[in-house]
């Protein structure tokens, strides 16, 4: 049997994790049908072509930066992608090649900081605005924590500037979601301009990066004693809600 092909799109890829899970999945479950590969794209606009010149491809996941970019090209989204304006999950119908767009980031970032959340963490800072920061005010509004996005450039009032983090806001945002790029392999070094002085006991980091398991963001949360959390549980549970999403699709 020929196998069917999912993958992973983004740029640049050397930081994922996610071939490496699923090949491992195949193979402690004894799945059989399938394949899991990396396509480096260096721009979204070659998205047609790949999935033209690979007909057994049925379904990928999306990463940056092209989480919000990928809708141009996509023929149907799931009401969270409707919300949120950003998926990380494609199907492709393998007759008519029409494409639908998922959001599993959504479910896998509640899953995994649902476990860490107390009663004192109602408000929360979003580093980032791109699409994986949409995908966690969405999840954050669903767990009724009001939430406001940091940006290096505020794209309106409703977004704050680093400039903008006060001692104030950060002791009354007690959770602070790292939903930006900074600080992923290979840039070990580097960390978000955060005032980490301020944080206090009560605070809880989360940092949707996953490799290094340890980054320059959570590095100076722990450095005070508090709560962190990667990414990589989140990467577990998304990708196994997109696995359910791909084999549970009548086109598949």
């Amino acid at each position: 049997m020929i196998p069917k092909i999912l993958g992973l799109i983004g740029y640049p890829l050397t930081h994922s994790f996610s071939k490496k899970y699923f090949t491992q999945k195949f193979e402690k479950e004894k799945i059989t049908g399938y394949v899991y590969r990396n396509f480096e794209l260096t721009d979204i606009d070659e998205l047609p072509a790949l999935i033209k010149n690979t007909p057994l491809i049925t379904g990928l996941n999306v990463t940056i930066p092209f989480k919000e970019k990928v809708l141009a090209y996509v023929d149907e989204l799931s009401p969270e992608v409707q919300a949120v304006g950003a998926a990380n999950t494609l199907v492709i119908h393998p007759k008519s090649r029409k494409i639908r767009a998922y959001n599993t980031d959504i479910h896998g970032f509640k899953h995994s900081l649902s476990p860490n959340l107390k009663p004192y963490h109602s408000k929360a800072l979003i580093l980032g605005t791109g699409g994986a920061a949409k995908a966690i005010a969405y999840a954050l509004q669903q767990l009724n924590i009001d939430s406001v996005m940091v940006s290096r450039q505020p794209k309106n009032d409703q977004q704050l500037s680093y400039s903008d983090l006060t001692e104030s806001v950060v002791k009354t945002h007690l959770l602070v979601v790292n939903a930006t790029p900074v600080g992923q392999f290979p840039k070990l070094e580097e960390s978000p301009r955060f005032p980490y002085d301020f944080i206090t006991e009560k605070h809880l980091f989360y940092d949707l990066i996953y490799n290094p398991p340890v980054t320059g963001f959570l590095k100076q949360a722990q450095k005070k004693g508090i709560t962190t959390c990667n990414g990589l549980n989140m990467l577990y549970l998304q990708a196994e809600k997109a696995w359910q999403i791909w084999t549970k699709e009548d086109a598949l």
